[in-house]
């Protein structure tokens, strides 16, 4: 792309998000950026991908961690600053690209061409497409859901200037389940380019 685009992909568990972001990259040629990251961050802190992994979107441990103004031994504070860093050095080197998560919206919202999609879906779809992830029954599928979008939320509302999903603050709020997860990607690609094609030269 001749104008930098950054696509951030905030979404409900079960809603297709995350696959919506892998169709979105894959018909625009871009990089998609997710947990991968960890592994980049791993390996500029001279530690283990999988050590890394167990402070990931996660509330730093009141008894196991200090702060003295901005500094701070907690690991799980260290990692999202470190995240938010790479996001930033990403965008800043002019690259375009898609990001899952990582309040990327907030991070990113002084770049002109970021484009922030929050994912939502339907109760029943979203279950349907856990029990289908994850091989697991349906009330499995429904205290999954709870507990990792009970995570993503307070790790969002922690780190972020607005509420996670508050349609105020994303460009566009969109409900999977009418479409599906392919017709969704193509209605958001068809948004992105016009967004894009608005966007002074």
């Amino acid at each position: 792309m001749k104008k930098q685009c950054i696509i951030s992909i905030s979404r409900e568990y079960g809603s297709g998000g995350r696959d919506i972001a892998t169709i979105i990259a894959g018909k625009l040629d871009l990089p998609i950026y997710n947990r991968d990251l960890i592994r980049d961050i791993a390996r500029q802190m001279d530690m283990e991908e999988s050590e890394l992994k167990k402070y990931d979107e996660k509330a730093r441990n009141r008894l196991l961690s200090r702060s003295v103004g901005k500094y701070t031994n907690s690991m799980e504070e260290i990692l999202i600053e470190r995240q938010f860093d790479w996001i930033r050095e990403k965008a800043g080197s002019g690259e375009s690209f898609v990001i899952v998560g990582r309040c990327a919206e907030t991070v990113l919202s002084d770049y002109p061409g970021l484009i922030s999609i929050f994912v939502t879906g339907e109760d029943e779809f979203k279950i349907q497409n856990i029990m289908r992830y994850l091989s697991v029954g349906e009330e499995e599928a429904k205290a999954e859901q709870v507990k990792i979008d009970r995570k993503r939320r307070n790790y969002h509302n922690r780190n972020s200037n607005h509420k996670w999903g508050d349609s105020r603050y994303y460009d566009l709020v969109i409900n999977s389940t009418p479409l599906g997860v392919e017709g969704t990607s193509d209605l958001l690609i068809q948004y992105i380019q016009a967004r894009m094609d608005a966007l002074p030269e």
